[in-house]
């Protein structure tokens, strides 16, 4: 049985207010997407969309396309982006909201607790915490339940075994997470409904009452980072590269090629899925303090993607994640882009396609 490729999906594709104070009226993800800059030699930037444009995701017939492509390349579901910060604050709901209220598209989705605090790093003020992510406790988990319930209770959502698939993006992060876990058990099943709860980043939630986990990545291996010891030490001392400390105006810049072969060689834990990056440049956002994952293709992709696909298939469980659908600003994106066309997408079906035939 061929496993379900759930592809994350970011909502920052239309104007909000809390984004028109902070950084100017319209800003969206679009605006650093736009004015990314070459930052090095052979440096792909900007990576534009294509076919589907600068879109807006409050008009439907944008989702609707997306849909539709992800569907067509044999995409099983979105994993949405979901920003709640604790008593009752929420950002970038509308594009999800409207997908439930309207039933369109037909099209599997699920929950990805986004829980951490919103600052200013991509914009050069690291220390200004624009919102901050709270853990108010008990009655808020319970409203924060119940105002995701509608959506769990759609007929769209993604079920793993007939449990609810419901991803937190920093689990170690939730000062009582056991309780937390306990709680939405225990609240689910006065609904009638089961989690399958992922944490993504790290193992260690399973001690908490996860049920699985998948990496957040890009993780550079050692033998990638560092070409010797004194490398190594140099960046345990300052967080920065040999390379970034002697030039200070350069982003950390990999091999694609070489980290995909260092993560394809490693063994899945067994509470583990896969998590694949078709490509990785988030200088639109951090500028000189990105992380490039240079000269990505639709071919090692599809090898790394083919590779996901061969560990899943010995587990009960059968899940991908790639990341992403559309995060533009990170140059993670399977959209068509102006360099790549729809290769991604057809790297995409034509993987799962042969995987089918095996």
């Amino acid at each position: 049985m061929l496993p379900k490729i759930i592809s994350f999906y970011l909502p920052q594709y239309h104007p909000i207010p809390e984004n028109d104070d902070w950084w100017g009226k319209g800003f969206t993800e679009w605006t650093n997407v736009a004015k990314a800059k070459p930052l090095f030699k052979g440096h792909d930037q900007p990576f534009l969309p294509s076919d589907l444009g600068f879109y807006d995701l409050r008009v439907p017939e944008v989702r609707e396309e997306q849909a539709q492509l992800a569907k067509e390349a044999g995409i099983y579901g979105f994993a949405y982006w979901h920003y709640w910060f604790g008593n009752g604050k929420r950002i970038l709901e509308r594009p999800l909201k409207e997908v439930l209220i309207s039933k369109k598209p037909d099209f599997p989705f699920c929950i990805a607790w986004a829980n951490e605090s919103w600052n200013g790093r991509w914009h050069g003020l690291d220390s200004k915490i624009l919102i901050e992510q709270l853990f108010p406790g008990h009655q808020d988990y319970i409203d924060y339940f119940q105002d995701c319930l509608p959506y769990f209770q759609d007929d769209r959502y993604i079920k793993v075994k007939d449990k609810l698939l419901f991803l937190i993006y920093r689990p170690l992060l939730i000062p009582d997470a056991n309780k937390f876990i306990d709680l939405w058990r225990e609240l689910g099943l006065r609904q009638g409904i089961e989690f399958y709860f992922v944490g993504i980043g790290s193992e260690e939630c399973i001690k908490s009452g996860f049920d699985a986990f998948v990496n957040t990545g890009p993780i550079i291996p050692d033998k990638v980072r560092f070409k010797t010891l004194f490398e190594k030490g140099i960046y345990l001392l300052t967080g920065q590269s040999l390379k970034q400390l002697i030039n200070s105006r350069t982003p950390e810049v990999y091999q694609y090629e070489n980290v995909v072969k260092s993560v394809l060689n490693r063994p899945l834990h067994k509470q583990e899925f896969p998590l694949v990056i078709p490509n990785w440049d988030n200088t639109p956002r951090a500028g000189i303090k990105g992380l490039v994952l240079q000269n990505s293709s639709p071919d090692l992709y599809g090898k790394y993607l083919s590779k996901a696909i061969n560990l899943v298939s010995v587990k009960e469980q059968k899940i991908v994640f790639i990341k992403s659908w559309n995060e533009w600003a990170e140059g993670n994106t399977l959209e068509p882009s102006q360099i790549w066309g729809s290769a991604y997408l057809e790297t995409t079906k034509k993987i799962i396609s042969e995987n089918s035939h095996e």
